[in-house]
């Protein structure tokens, strides 16, 4: 996903999914529907957004809305703070901060646990628009989880591999480094690996094992359990923006995993299981990122706020506004069994890119990265937008 305008997933904006993992994104052919009619006016290139009835989303009768009430209200909060002329979304898609203050307000106003008063207030406040691109109905929906893993302190026996703040011969520029006043690439992983920060008082933790790490780098967020059972929760900080390597991609090419049980838990076994072969496999990706510790609720997505499991969204910013309620249709990871719900575009990464692309946040640990690691599913969304801008919308169109 850095600081609250970061997403919480690696240097690239932080979860470089599975896909990305597998370098095989392309692979993916959603299904193709009728071209819908042109955008009207004022909407991102590419996208194209039609108006349905509540009624009509799949689905919409049957999910547990309140689930979502954390993620609405986090991201209500951080929606309504500007001033309320401020545009918001892409291009002011989703009108000013003046439109979402009321809708906002009535969703604050549903009690927990309220299913049918969280329905009520969606239906008053707010139309429905399926997303298209012009050409496409469906698109791709991958997952991604906040990692977890045990460490030190301190280095202490068993605890060897450190995980390092941000250095501050870091420039942000590509990022490169200072070198005799001159920018020069930074430290690849393999470099870094074999010392090339040590001595300079950067280790943020020391962890236990380099693959758990590895995944972390790829994640960009994750809690570190300490030896007295505490916990410290690290994301994004930086990366030294070299270029990423898919190692699920190269296991796949030179035989180490079949393509058909490829998964990151398959990643995961195959390099514990070959560590003769994984720490050259692992440094074929030159990324390395750097970590901060991150106080009270996290993982923080791109939006600034705490992302919620299995309610927060990863998508494209440059055509959905952060942020805005989604009703997402798509399928359980590795089934054809639906997953429709409500959702809320909290996050971002540079593997999310076009108008039908998303990410779903699974949560914390084993059981999530069981769900997030599998997850490679064609599906649709719906946005939400305030009346006063759809009537707007229908005005200019």
């Amino acid at each position: 996903m850095a600081a609250s305008a970061r997403s919480p997933r690696d240097g690239l904006g932080i979860g470089l999914w599975l896909v990305v993992l597998l370098g095989i994104a392309g692979c993916e052919q959603p299904q193709r529907s009728p071209p819908p009619p042109p955008p009207p006016q004022g909407v991102a290139e590419g996208l194209v957004l039609t108006v349905r009835d509540f009624a009509a989303l799949p689905g919409w009768g049957e999910d547990r809305l309140s689930e979502a009430l954390p993620a609405l209200r986090r991201s209500c909060k951080a929606l309504t703070k500007p001033p309320p002329d401020k545009p918001v979304g892409p291009d002011g898609q989703a009108g000013t901060v003046a439109d979402w203050r009321i809708p906002c307000q009535a969703v604050d106003r549903v009690p927990d646990g309220d299913d049918a008063g969280l329905r009520a207030a969606l239906t008053a406040h707010f139309v429905a628009f399926q997303v298209t691109d012009g050409a496409e109905a469906s698109g791709l929906f991958t997952g991604y989880y906040e990692a977890e893993l045990k460490g030190s302190l301190t280095p202490a026996q068993g605890y060897d591999w450190p995980l390092y703040r941000r250095p501050d011969d870091l420039v942000s520029v590509d990022p490169k480094r200072s070198e005799d006043g001159k920018l020069a690439p930074y430290h690849s992983r393999a470099q870094i690996d074999a010392g090339a920060l040590a001595g300079r008082d950067l280790e943020l933790l020391w962890v236990d094992d380099p693959v758990d790490a590895f995944f972390l780098h790829v994640q960009g967020s994750g809690r570190v359990t300490l030896p007295d059972g505490s916990a410290r929760r690290v994301g994004f900080a930086g990366s030294n923006g070299l270029p990423f390597y898919a190692i699920g991609r190269a296991l796949i090419d030179e035989g180490k995993v079949e393509r058909d049980k490829m998964s990151m838990q398959a990643i995961r076994d195959w390099l514990r299981a070959n560590p003769d072969q994984a720490k050259e496999i692992m440094e074929r990706n030159e990324r390395y990122i750097f970590f901060r510790l991150i106080e009270g609720e996290g993982p923080v997505g791109a939006q600034g706020v705490a992302l919620t499991a299995g309610r927060s969204l990863a998508v494209d910013p440059r055509h959905l506004p952060l942020g805005a309620p989604l009703w997402l249709d798509t399928t359980w990871p590795a089934s054809d069994r639906p997953l429709r719900r409500l959702v809320v575009a909290q996050d971002t990464g540079s593997a999310i890119k076009g108008v039908l692309r998303g990410d779903l946040f699974w949560g914390f640990g084993e059981a999530a990265l069981e769900q997030a690691g599998r997850m490679k599913q064609t599906g649709t969304y719906y946005l939400l937008l305030p009346k006063s801008v759809a009537e707007r919308r229908r005005t200019t169109s």
